[in-house]
């Protein structure tokens, strides 16, 4: 009879860790671009002359442009490859920062609009390729850790939006001053947008000489006709547990988005004159996570306690919520930075949830839509509860969701399929 084929050889390529951290870089570019204006949303409201709820619509916009675009993208990265989908995200992401220097006089808000819009869409191209580039090019032993480091990029990227925008644009009455220290961090972003979508043509590949674990060797060599795109979907919407997980996924990232978004807005109401403060509490909460973050994944991959790991995060990101809800307006900063590291530890949830997502399925963007609708309805939502009555009340309005979203999350049946695979192919 005929030789039975060779099962691919597993290795691993130092290429790996170039095309990890390219696209962790361009990811926070981008990221970058989707805070910069909520950072500093008081400067941009007597820049432009609009109302505080236009600014939001630029950060609002990143989830808006998601939610159509989720399964044309989807069904590229899953036909096409990471390479095509790695060049439109950088390409978009440089293209939407030179819009945007297009933008400095106050009538011309809509270019601004439009170059946010088009960052926008190139986030699309960048949020399903985390756990696809931890699967394509690392071992089954680095997944979580690549995953960790892969969003690390975009959770840095928010930190840097946090921060640097209150310092290099600070809060003048001169117009043109203004206008001038704002198109100097758009410059910069166009600038570093650029060299990384070169870098991207460069360096990024599509896949490694030879697969990196049993798992992904099995997948290869697997006939493309089994694969069928609608029929994975159809089967993902008839499973409990990943519905389940698709609804908490988004109640706790939701309310993330909606208090990043509206960050400036409550610290100013407490401590006016305070924009350089604001974008530090919120460098402080997103760096107590990125902490987290690195935790989670290298605990995951040592432990595979996903479930238990996910519930005991999510139970820490309610209590987080609930103590810096009723210290904000102590009158006392220095409480609020604390608050709010003990606040941003628990957002580790966020690549810890990436992972749990991977595990107990397969790779799939589905619950990345839900976090964009529900990031739109809390960030509305609290926005004229904040407008209506007081901070705290649009705060209490995020920790009903998260409590609901802790109880939802400890009905989750871990079904790691993913792991399984790799056990049977151990053993065969």
């Amino acid at each position: 009879g005929p030789a039975a084929a060779a099962p691919a050889e597993v290795q691993l390529s130092r290429r790996r860790w170039a095309v990890l951290l390219l696209f962790s870089s361009y990811s926070l570019c981008n990221a970058f671009q989707w805070i910069q204006y909520g950072s500093i949303n008081n400067v941009f409201v007597r820049f432009y002359g609009v109302s505080a709820f236009a600014i939001d619509w630029l950060s609002m916009s990143y989830m808006l442009a998601y939610i159509p675009l989720l399964f044309p993208v989807a069904w590229l990265l899953d036909k096409r490859g990471l390479r095509l989908i790695a060049l439109a995200g950088s390409a978009l992401n440089a293209v939407g920062a030179w819009v945007k220097l297009g933008s400095m006089k106050p009538h011309l808000f809509p270019v601004t609009v439009l170059g946010q819009v088009i960052c926008a869409l190139a986030q699309v191209f960048i949020l399903g390729m985390p756990s696809r580039i931890a699967s394509v090019w690392f071992g089954s032993h680095e997944v979580s850790t690549a995953c960790s480091i892969a969003v690390f990029g975009n959770q840095l990227g928010i930190a840097l939006g946090f921060v640097v925008p209150p310092v290099l644009i600070p809060n003048v009455e001169d117009v043109e001053k203004l206008a001038y220290h704002i198109s100097i961090m758009f410059f910069m972003t166009a600038g570093v947008a650029s060299a990384l979508f070169i870098l991207v043509i460069l360096v990024f590949k599509e896949k490694p000489p030879n697969p990196p674990s049993r798992a992904r060797a099995s997948i290869q060599s697997r006939p493309i006709a089994e694969y069928s795109y609608m029929q994975s979907i159809l089967r993902l919407l008839c499973n409990a547990n990943f519905l389940l997980l698709m609804v908490t996924y988004g109640l706790n990232v939701g309310c993330f988005y909606a208090l990043s978004t509206l960050l400036n807005r409550m610290v100013i109401h407490h401590y006016p004159g305070e924009e350089v403060n604001a974008g530090r509490i919120g460098l402080t909460i997103v760096l107590s996570g990125m902490v987290g973050a690195l935790i989670a994944g290298i605990w995951l991959d040592k432990t595979k306690t996903y479930k238990q790991t996910t519930l005991v995060v999510y139970i820490m990101s309610l209590v987080g919520m609930i103590i810096y809800t009723f210290t904000l307006s102590l009158g006392h900063l220095w409480v609020v930075f604390v608050t709010a590291g003990m606040l941003g530890h628990s957002m580790c949830m966020v690549p810890a949830w990436f992972k749990e997502k991977n595990c107990l399925l397969f790779p799939s963007v589905i619950c990345m839509c839900f976090i964009r609708i529900f990031g739109i309805a809390f960030t509305i939502g609290q926005g004229q509860i904040m407008d209506h009555f007081e901070t705290q009340a649009g705060n209490l309005f995020l920790c009903s969701f998260l409590f609901l979203g802790t109880v939802m999350t400890a009905f989750i049946k871990a079904d790691l399929r993913r792991q399984q695979a790799n056990l049977e192919n151990e053993q065969t």
